[in-house]
C-alpha cells in the first residue's frame, strides 16, 4: 500500500491577503494627499506661466501695443486680442494675437483671466490675474492662492 501524500494547496491564506491589503491602505493614506497637493501646485504654476511677463497672454498684449500704440483698455479686455484684421478700428491692428476663441482663454480652474488697463499695480502697463483655485479675491493676504502678474509690496 502506498503512503498517503498530502496535497499541497497553491494560493494565499486569508491572513496573508488581509496583511497585504492593510499595507496597501497605509501606503495610499500617505501617497494620495501628497499627490493632491502636487496637482494643485501644478495648476498654480500653469497659471503663473500663462500670465507672467513672458507668458503667451503678456506677449500677445505687448504685440498688440507694438502695433496699435496702446494696450486694450479694460472695457475692450482680452477679447481685443482675438479680433480679426480688418474688423478692428485701428489701421495698424495686425491681429488676431491669440489663437483659438476668447472663450477658451481660461485659467486652469475654468475661470476667465481678469484684466485691467491701465493697471492699478502696473500703472504703465496692465494688471492680469487669476483668482486661483478658490475663485475668490484674497486681497493679497499671506498664503493667498491668487495668481498675479505683479509682486505685492
Amino acid at each position: 500500500m502506498k503512503p498517503k501524500t498530502r496535497r499541497r494547496r497553491h494560493g494565499f491564506t486569508l491572513i496573508e491577503l488581509l496583511l497585504v491589503a492593510g499595507i496597501l491602505a497605509v501606503l495610499a493614506a500617505f501617497a494620495i494627499p501628497s499627490l493632491m497637493g502636487t496637482a494643485q501646485q501644478a495648476n498654480i504654476s500653469i497659471a503663473k506661466a500663462g500670465i507672467g511677463r513672458n507668458g503667451p497672454i503678456a506677449k500677445a498684449l505687448k504685440s498688440y501695443k507694438w502695433d496699435t500704440g496702446r494696450y486694450p483698455d479694460t472695457d475692450e479686455g482680452l477679447q481685443a486680442l482675438y479680433v480679426l484684421k480688418g474688423q478692428a478700428d485701428n489701421d495698424n491692428y495686425k491681429g488676431p494675437y491669440m489663437e483659438g476663441a476668447y472663450e477658451e482663454l481660461v485659467d486652469p480652474w475654468g475661470n476667465p483671466y481678469e484684466y485691467r488697463s491701465p493697471g492699478d499695480m502696473n500703472q504703465e502697463e496692465f494688471d492680469l490675474w487669476s483668482w486661483g483655485p478658490d475663485r475668490e479675491d484674497n486681497g493679497g493676504k499671506a498664503g493667498s492662492d491668487d495668481v498675479k502678474n505683479w509682486i505685492e509690496k
